[in-house]
């Protein structure tokens, strides 16, 4: 119970300081453009990917649950866009990205503890905390929105490819059930839920690498570390937010 919190407190203490004020917003404006490249545009073909099979996937579990013929087959297609923007596209991409980004956070800060690199900057005057940790916030948090959106639109496409193509709904049903009853607010919970859960990753990681201590092999244990307690947490923070956003 001590160690958690202190690490907890250790935690917030770290957050003040990587909030605190710029000292170069120029040079703080290059970095956030490195980590948009390195932690946005790079996660796009992972999440694209998974997001196809996983939306085929879906589509193929409706059609397979609802072969009664009681049930309309538009209900294949709302089923899985309902699926796709409440749950997969914000949470399951959000799980995704805390083992690529997240364990790529905490292995990056990780080394330049280990081989003190971050000490360098402390001894020049910088605020090695938020030099180092805030562009990575600032980039995650600003594009996974993205990310959750290219989800959304790929893994409805992907049901709409396979549930054709295997034969269980004819593409003017899907499209019918995609369309059905559509609820506007629930891309803009997901989205809300993928702001919280790119901070979640990105502090959370970055706090594991900060506060290493040790060699290469510690780095490693830090960015385990990093996926597993991000993963914990976004899911204790997708029970809260669901329950405040759809209650």
């Amino acid at each position: 119970m001590f160690r958690f919190l202190s690490g907890f407190g250790s935690y917030w203490i770290l957050l003040g300081r990587v909030f605190a004020r710029p000292e170069k917003h120029s040079i703080y404006y290059r970095q956030t453009m490195k980590e948009l490249v390195n932690l946005g545009l790079r996660s796009i073909g992972i999440v694209t990917i998974i997001s196809f099979f996983m939306g085929a996937v879906i589509t193929l579990q409706t059609a397979y649950n609802t072969e009664n013929p009681i049930y309309p087959t538009y209900l294949i297609g709302l089923g899985a866009r309902d699926s796709i923007l409440l749950e997969f596209s914000s949470t399951i991409v959000a799980l995704i990205l805390a083992g690529k980004v997240g364990s790529n956070i905490a292995s990056e800060i990780g080394t330049m503890r280990v081989t003190e690199q971050i000490d360098a900057l402390e001894l020049m005057g910088v605020n090695s905390a938020s030099y180092i940790i805030l562009p990575k916030v600032v980039a995650t948090v600003v594009f996974n929105p993205f990310l959750t959106l290219i989800s959304m639109i790929t893994g409805i496409t992907g049901g709409w490819v396979v549930g054709t193509a295997a034969g269980v709904i004819t593409s003017q049903n899907y499209i019918y059930g995609i369309q059905y009853a559509f609820i506007p607010y629930y891309i803009t919970y997901a989205l809300i839920k993928t702001v919280v859960f790119a901070f979640i990753i990105s502090t959370v990681s970055a706090y594991q690498g900060y506060y290493v201590e040790g060699g290469s092999l510690e780095v490693g244990r830090a960015s385990t570390k990093a996926v597993v307690y991000s993963s914990v947490t976004l899911l204790l923070f997708n029970v809260i937010l669901t329950q405040l956003l759809l209650s």
